[in-house]
């Protein structure tokens, strides 16, 4: 009798597409990086049905790229100015080799730590920080703290994590929590400037 083979360990997906656009069904490659975890499609088109679909004249940063699978999606749907923040080197080129495939042009791709660019980008006016950090680290409350003086006074916040976070987490943060959605393992958050300590 045949052994039963081990499950093999969950693996990212090789690829992801965008979903909507100028790049629609566009393939983004997935590098096998440890905790690299793109978001999912189904969660990014939530996610732009929130914001509108159209985000034409926005000013984007996409703080822990990865794949650049957030960014490239706002530039896909019309932000006019969008900063890919990565610290990989490796991903940084895949970053720049699809910048240059998809001829966009309102992309910017920056090796740097998170961190330091959103304090280096308080007072920016951005429109849409969107956040993703990994989801084995501690940087969430700090990125979602950082990422208030960067926004534009309508400016709005998406957050990726392991766990739902409450209005009042949020309220804490200076924002208020606008939408939030479960998919597996997955919360996401879309928030906007609130009243709170930080505000």
């Amino acid at each position: 009798m045949a052994r039963a083979r081990p499950a093999a360990p969950s693996r990212s997906p090789h690829e992801v597409r965008i979903v909507g656009g100028l790049w629609k069904r566009t393939r983004l490659p997935v590098a096998d990086k440890p905790g690299l975890r793109p978001t999912p499609d189904r969660v990014r088109e939530t996610l732009f049905n929130w914001l509108g679909q159209d985000l034409s004249g926005w000013r984007c940063l996409d703080a822990f790229a990865g794949t650049g699978a957030l960014g490239l999606e706002a530039a896909s749907r019309g932000a006019v100015q969008v900063l890919l923040v990565e610290q990989d080197p490796q991903l940084v080129e895949r970053l720049r080799q699809l910048k240059q495939r998809l001829s966009a042009d309102a992309v910017q791709v920056r090796r740097g730590d998170a961190m330091a660019v959103l304090a280096e980008l308080a007072g920016a006016g951005l429109d849409l920080v969107l956040l993703d950090p990994p989801f084995d680290g501690d940087l969430f409350d700090r990125a979602l703290a950082a990422a208030v003086p960067t926004l534009a006074p309508g400016g709005l916040v998406y957050l990726e994590a392991p766990a739902a976070w409450s209005e009042a987490q949020a309220a804490q943060a200076g924002l208020e929590l606008r939408r939030h959605l479960k998919a597996g393992a997955v919360h996401a958050h879309l928030f906007g400037r609130g009243a709170g300590p930080a505000a």
